[in-house]
């Protein structure tokens, strides 16, 4: 994949967002990764979920998961592009009829790929795996397109993840700095 044909076409669509925002973490930024915009052109869901799917051949997972919301539709495009089935993680389980908290078809003991939009923390991502590994899925990998070098991946590491990012906060910045 080409770094800078993804960064061009996140900026083309607006995806990637210059001014003062307020990130889920609580901390400030003067540059927002605003990804659920993907969605809307899927050209460039495209663009991404082979990306992923280059990635995802090094690993070969049973499973593909995207943390809900921004990432269910990354996860969607990958598994129709690697023919590898996904798994649905709900924030809340059903309080009606089978009651689960994860949808799709499982057993115990399949390896699993987390997919998500943007690492900061890395808090939505272990929230996602604890789940999962709580329902017996093995999760050592984690995909994501923008790794915002906010201390995410040095936490899911320190978990037993290892991260995978396509671009760097420091990719999508023209002084190379962190924000």
């Amino acid at each position: 994949m080409n770094k800078q044909q993804l960064i061009t076409e996140l900026k083309k669509i607006e995806a990637v967002q210059y001014g003062e925002f307020t990130l889920k973490s609580g901390e400030k930024s003067n540059v927002y990764a605003d990804l659920r915009r993907i969605i809307s052109f899927p050209e460039t869901l495209k663009l991404i979920s082979a990306a992923f799917a280059e990635m995802v051949k090094e690993i070969n997972p049973e499973l593909i998961c995207g943390v809900p919301y921004a990432a269910l539709p990354l996860a969607s495009a990958l598994s129709l592009d690697t023919n590898i089935p996904m798994i649905m993680y709900r924030k809340e389980t059903k309080a009606y009829g089978t009651k689960k908290q994860i949808e799709g078809v499982f057993s115990a003991n399949q390896s699993c790929v987390i997919i998500e939009d943007v690492v900061t923390s890395g808090g939505s991502i272990l929230t996602t795996a604890e789940c999962l590994k709580e329902h017996g899925l093995n999760i050592e990998h984690v995909f994501t397109i923008v790794n915002r070098e906010q201390g995410g991946a040095e936490k899911l590491r320190e978990q037993g993840y290892q991260l995978h990012s396509l671009l760097t906060l420091s990719d999508l910045t023209s002084e190379g700095k962190n924000v």
